[in-house]
């Protein structure tokens, strides 16, 4: 059996039932993908499907047509190379609920504007570094106390981050926080969540303010390619054996690069280029894919 599919399903809205499966089984077997057998992983929530002589890129296609209106997740993946060695995520809005450069801009009343590009950047319609640099720009004078009042007031993990890396953990893997943020929040949430190493932007700060810069050079979406390649080099693994996720069209070639690359309930860019996508469960749910 060359692949398996992994269905999922968040049970706090709806429970996958043994039904569902069934009716996937069919679904598949009308476009001539036949399921050689399944496997319950966990009532309500997960199920393996697995299945050969079909193409990784075909198959995963198929998955996301069938489950286009339905309130479930499925995930692809190669049997040979299914369990991973290598958890590598970006941080806001996909291990915390919030990006915080916008949370920081609310501060000085500048949420509003600092958001709007953001999304923009998020979506892949402007340069990462330049919109880094512009929003950074708007938080000049910024008292360097106001970051870890934002920390403490605005940031919260994402719903299942810290059940996956416990698990992941508990499985010898290694873990990174890999963001286009800022040092000051990735520190604080790789102690939090228990990741193995982090990397992130630093802004500058002069006499206790910030200057409205970012210290050179900018972690940006090739940086993230490069800390995972780096990363596979060191621990002496492939690409293959890697478990990315993200969110934004900064994270795509990282996402592309992975074994399994993961779009966290993400941006439209990024679930049309990345192979697999969460977008009904929470983080949680990865347990029982990696």
């Amino acid at each position: 059996m060359d692949f398996v599919i992994t269905l999922l399903a968040d049970p706090k809205k709806i429970a996958l039932s043994e039904a569902f499966v069934q009716s996937m089984v069919l679904s598949l077997a009308a476009q001539d993908v036949v399921v050689q057998k399944t496997e319950k992983r966990a009532d309500d929530i997960a199920y393996d499907l697995y299945v050969n002589g079909a193409a990784y890129s075909v198959l995963g296609k198929l998955v996301q047509e069938i489950l286009e209106d339905q309130p479930y997740d499925g995930i692809v993946q190669e049997v040979a190379t299914r369990h991973k060695k290598l958890l590598i995520s970006d941080m806001d809005s996909t291990m915390i609920t919030v990006e915080c450069i916008d949370e920081l801009a609310d501060f000085v009343g500048k949420k509003a504007e600092v958001s709007q590009i953001t999304e923009r950047a998020m979506n892949g319609e402007l340069n990462f570094e330049a919109a880094l640099t512009e929003r950074v720009a708007l938080l000049a004078g910024m008292p360097e106390a106001v970051l870890q009042e934002c920390y403490d007031e605005r940031v919260k993990m994402m719903a299942g981050a810290k059940t996956l890396l416990d698990s992941f953990k508990k499985q010898d893997g290694y873990t990174i926080l890999v963001s286009g943020g800022f040092t000051f929040f990735t520190s604080r949430v790789r102690k939090e969540l228990g990741f193995d190493a982090d990397f992130a932007n630093e802004l500058e700060i002069v006499d206790g303010k910030l200057t409205g810069k970012v210290k050179l050079p900018i972690l940006g979406k090739e940086a993230k390619l490069k800390t995972l390649q780096d990363t596979c080099q060191k621990m002496g693994i492939s690409p293959a054996e890697v478990l990315a996720i993200g969110d934004g069209a900064n994270d795509l070639p990282m996402l592309m690069a992975a074994g399994l690359g993961v779009a966290y309930h993400a941006k439209p860019v990024v679930r049309a280029q990345a192979d697999a996508q969460l977008n009904h469960c929470d983080l949680s749910s990865l347990v029982w894919v990696a």
